[in-house]
């Protein structure tokens, strides 16, 4: 007799195939083969932040960046934590109007910069390059006060010099002749837990044989994406990505691999915690230090690890 599939929604802060680990793992069957039927949607058409439909209890696992729980602890002293990394490097790319083989951070002073204003890593982590070049990020004007799409017609409509994105847009701009690539974010910042599952501590406790299932299926996933070339994730995503072009797809998905974006196991490490406490810290989004232990939890992760492994 088979056992009922336990029905799980996973949310996806923005509809982009740098979370390509999620779609893939449930396009694989590979949630389905730990007895869970995981659905995922962005949280835009969900209609909520992932932090809120956590708390509310509209969700139990959302796909997150840890920076959101830096942010509950700092400002409520509440703990969100994360139990599987996903995202190792930023997805983000700057884009400029010409092409600029010669990049450097110092080409940006006096200039302004489009961020992304959904959300605040992407900006922080350019700061921390910035103050990594010796600048002052004070000398670029980085704006963060336009939405995506107002922000892309925005650089296309001729304002700022350049345009921080992630894929689909950079491959199409790319790909019509609106930009140039200038600098990957990811090299640029370096390895960092830029996105992981994120759960609440009375779910952990309450069904942590669910967590660890969701959590081995996660890793059979970043063991098949290691092993496979874009045009086969591409291909295995491709149905949940219809209005992106194969090719740019594709792409995309080649860009990611090439930086090594995505972790190949679920452990989120101590050092990488360390490294985006202190970019939150040096750009101000956060005032207090806070402990590995309170905001990640490893322990499901290394069980999963263990058990994949020794099959």
């Amino acid at each position: 007799m088979s056992l009922s599939l336990r029905p799980m929604t996973v949310l996806m802060p923005f509809y982009t195939p740098f979370y390509a680990p999620l779609a893939a793992g449930a396009a694989l069957g590979h949630f389905r083969e730990e007895g869970l039927d995981v659905k995922w949607q962005p949280a835009a058409r969900f209609g909520k932040s992932a932090v809120e439909a956590l708390l509310d209890g509209s969700i139990e696992i959302t796909l997150s960046g840890l920076m959101r729980s830096f942010d509950v602890a700092d400002r409520e002293g509440r703990f969100l934590p994360h139990f599987a990394e996903v995202c190792s490097r930023s997805g983000f790319f700057l884009l400029g109007r010409k092409p600029m083989p010669s990049f450097r951070w110092t080409d940006l002073v006096g200039k302004t910069v489009i961020g992304f204003a959904e959300a605040p890593t992407p900006w922080q982590c350019m700061l921390t390059v910035l103050r990594r070049q010796g600048m002052d990020p004070a000398s670029v004007r980085i704006e963060r006060n336009r939405p995506g799409p107002e922000a892309l017609a925005a650089f296309r409509g001729g304002h700022g010099d350049f345009f921080e994105q992630t894929q689909p847009i950079v491959e199409q701009m790319l790909a019509n002749g609106e930009a140039h690539l200038v600098a990957s974010m990811g090299e640029a910042t370096g390895p960092v837990p830029f996105t992981s599952y994120m759960t609440t501590p009375e779910f952990l406790r309450r069904e942590p044989e669910t967590v660890l299932r969701f959590t081995r299926a996660v890793y059979h996933t970043q063991r098949w994406l290691a092993r496979q070339d874009a045009e086969t994730i591409a291909e295995t995503i491709a149905p949940d990505f219809r209005d992106i072009d194969r090719g740019l797809l594709e792409r995309a998905i080649e860009r990611f691999k090439k930086q090594d974006t995505w972790a190949h196991d679920p452990v989120l490490r101590r050092p990488g915690f360390d490294y985006l406490q202190e970019i939150l810290q040096t750009g101000g989004f956060i005032r207090k230090t806070h402990r590995y232990e309170d905001l990640v939890d490893t322990a499901i992760a290394e069980k999963a690890v263990r058990e994949v492994n020794g099959k």
